[in-house]
């Protein structure tokens, strides 16, 4: 029996089409695990690399200036080249250490480095173009500080630049009068140039942007870093003859790579997001400040001059009638002064409050005592000068007004036997003091050599609480990639604030009312997930109208004391007990500050307004204990001569007058 084998064959055949080759199963497999591994790729990511080694091109432009005339010590052509310039290649081998998202970290590169170029040609004697051209390489060396300043790729750079001298040669051509064109043209000159410099030191500064090539999911991660750098004369004079310098622009890419670390994802649970919005209510608080400012009755002289400084505020006749002693303390700017312009500006107008005062009181009178180390001849000369100011000026009858001279003042800052910081001590003794028996002149219960009426200043400054909305989504940064904000209001309109990336945001409750005095709305977190996932989170967010001014007041009374005292005198101590006390309501506290000029060390300045303080303290509380008050906070603190505390500048002699004085705030409780 025979088997028909062209049937089985033509079967096996049609087989064979139909099933792959081990061939084709090698490629489909090799395809697979591409893609597997392509897949896998994808999910595996890398940080960026902190080394990056690679290599460094670009040109330098080269400016030539100074002089440059003898070439060799054999050679001289009979020019001197100045300026020039041309361009030359820098090729460098470059290793950067920068830690992505900080600020700081160095580069350093080394390899060739051109400085070639050609001067600006010139004519020489016989009428003939010369030019030279210079062949300058050196092998140079550049570490720099690499400062990102926005953490980000771009970044500046700058630090010294060490060159060797590689080549060092020159071509002249001097041509031929073109007059003259039958001449036979002029052998080039070459050679080496004399006296260069082997070695430079010079510095650099430049800016560059890395532009990443490779994605997060590749190791080994290339860079392209354009650049340019500035390059200035200092130190570059390539000669240690004549006077040629250089200054170059380099303009650049550098290649980089560098391989990062692989990212483990950690695996952690996050906390659901806790969304609320907080808008607090506008609270506004207007501060009162009711200040019995004591007038100092002294007009300090400048050495070596008898007329009134310019610093004091002297008016014509023509103002006098405008003058208003309550007025005086708006004459400086509203905006709150740093070291009592408003006090000082009531000081410099003191003589103009003393003639109002004597306009007004026509009984009252005064005698001016000028002090001077130059003798009693010139203290009245001194006291003569303000008299005439209150004569001419404010029409005051002279026969109320008199005068006296004196070397010393009643009460003098410099003692004898002292030795330390005379001149300040001298400026002080060299004044006119005011004195009057007159009771409507001067402070209560005081008459002679003591300040005059005090003035007082009214002063108000209103603040608030911070004008934002506030955002709390905790957990937000560990839960999402960012979230945002959607407020509808109750027209159905909506706008959108953020992307956020922390937990807590801040929004202007100006932006989100716009014209109106209040609102409710609906508010949306609307979160991303690192997956791309999205998450809603809504809250109700009202902001309310302010509130009313609220008004805090508070009263501030001065105490000043003599040069290096603790102790008030008798009339201060009575001042203090049936004025200042009787002004303290129940339940206030007492704030009680000490202070000191310059005069003198800081450490004893300190005790010694401290020791005021307390003398104040006792004296006030030892009153409102007669009178069986025990209601009153005190709070005392002693500054010295500290300026972040200071009340004045210590320029002039009345500046530390004023220095020596304890204030006392009276807060009264709400």
């Amino acid at each position: 029996m025979k088997l028909n084998t062209n049937i089985k064959t033509e079967s096996l055949g049609f087989m064979s089409m139909n099933l792959p080759t081990a061939f084709e199963w090698l490629v489909i497999g090799f395809l697979w695990l591409l893609i597997a591994a392509s897949a896998v790729a994808q999910k595996v990511r890398y940080t960026k690399p902190s080394w990056k080694f690679g290599v460094a091109a670009g040109a330098n432009f080269n400016y030539y200036n100074g002089s440059t005339h003898n070439l060799t010590t054999a050679f001289t052509p009979p020019v001197t080249f100045h300026k020039g310039d041309g361009i030359g290649l820098y090729l460098a081998t470059s290793i950067e250490y920068y830690r992505p998202k900080s600020y700081l970290g160095f580069i350093f590169q080394a390899g060739f480095d051109s400085r070639k170029g050609e001067f600006n040609q010139v004519i020489s004697p016989c009428n003939c173009p010369a030019d030279l051209e210079a062949n300058i390489n050196y092998f140079t060396i550049e570490p720099s500080l690499r400062l990102a300043p926005f953490k980000s790729n771009f970044y500046l750079y700058g630090g010294p630049r060490l060159a060797f001298n590689l080549d060092k040669s020159f071509v002249y051509r001097q041509q031929t009068n073109p007059d003259f064109p039958l001449q036979i043209a002029n052998a080039d000159q070459t050679g080496d140039f004399s006296s260069v410099e082997k070695t430079i030191v010079s510095m650099q500064v430049g800016m560059g942007y890395d532009i990443e090539l490779t994605s997060e999911g590749k190791k080994t991660q290339f860079i392209l870093s354009p650049f340019v750098a500035f390059q200035p004369y200092f130190g570059q004079n390539p000669r240690s003859t004549e006077t040629w310098n250089l200054t170059t622009f380099r303009a650049g890419m550098v290649l980089k790579m560098g391989s990062g670390k692989r990212i483990v994802p950690v695996k952690t649970e996050t906390k659901p997001v806790v969304f609320s919005v907080n808008a607090p209510q506008i609270e506004r608080v207007e501060t009162r400040m009711r200040e019995v400012f004591p007038l100092r009755n002294y007009v300090f002289f400048s050495v070596g001059s008898n007329e009134i400084p310019n610093r004091y505020v002297l008016l014509n006749k023509e103002q006098v009638k405008d003058f208003k002693e309550d007025q005086v303390q708006f004459s400086v700017a509203k905006k709150k002064p740093k070291r009592a312009e408003r006090q000082m500006t009531v000081y410099y107008n003191l003589l103009n409050i003393l003639g109002d005062r004597m306009q007004k009181n026509p009984d009252s009178k005064i005698k001016l005592v000028g002090s001077s180390e130059n003798g009693e001849a010139e203290g009245v000369l001194m006291a003569t000068e303000v008299k005439h100011y209150l004569t001419n000026v404010f029409e005051i009858n002279s026969s109320r007004i008199a005068v006296e001279g004196r070397t010393k003042p009643v009460i003098p800052s410099e003692q004898p036997g002292g030795k330390r910081e005379l001149d300040l001590l001298r400026e002080g003794d060299r004044r006119v003091t005011i004195e009057s028996t007159s009771a409507e002149l001067l402070m209560e219960f005081q008459s002679g050599d003591a300040p005059l009426r005090s003035v007082e200043i009214i002063s108000s400054n209103v603040t608030e609480n911070k004008d934002q909305i506030t955002l709390n989504a905790t957990g937000a940064k560990d839960a999402y990639k960012n979230w945002l904000l959607e407020l509808k209001d109750s027209n159905g309109k909506i706008v959108t604030f953020g992307p956020y990336i922390n937990d807590e945001a801040l929004i202007s409750r100006k932006t989100v009312l716009k014209n109106q005095q209040q609102g409710t709305f609906v508010a949306v977190l609307i979160g991303t997930k690192d997956t791309g996932e999205i998450e809603k989170k809504e809250t109700t967010l009202r902001v309310m109208p302010s509130e009313s001014v609220q008004i805090k007041e508070s009263i501030r009374f001065s105490v000043i004391y003599e040069f290096n005292e603790s102790k008030s005198n008798a009339i201060y101590e009575k001042y203090l007990t049936e004025v200042v006390a009787k002004k303290i309501p129940a339940n206030a506290t007492v704030l009680i500050k000490g202070y000191t000029d310059i005069i003198g060390e800081d450490n004893y300045n300190k005790n010694l307004s401290l020791a005021r303080a307390t003398d104040v303290k006792n004296t006030i509380a030892n009153s409102l204990e007669k009178s069986g008050r025990t209601d009153v906070k005190f709070e005392i603190h002693g500054y010295g001569e500290d300026k972040r505390y200071g009340l004045f500048e210590n320029n002039y002699p009345e500046e530390r007058f004023y220095n020596r004085t304890v204030v006392i705030d009276i807060l009264i409780a709400q």
